[in-house]
């Protein structure tokens, strides 16, 4: 696989995205959580 500045930028950008939504999704799911259970 050809490494370049692109390529570099590229996964890095896609990473963070991962890591963002797997963050903002663990929140949500947490949250979720508490509410339900504040609220029977």
């Amino acid at each position: 696989m050809f490494i370049d500045d692109a390529v570099i930028a590229g996964l890095l950008t896609v990473g963070l995205m991962v890591i963002f939504l797997a963050g903002v999704g663990v929140f949500i799911y947490q949250d979720a959580r508490k509410s339900s259970k504040k609220n029977p």
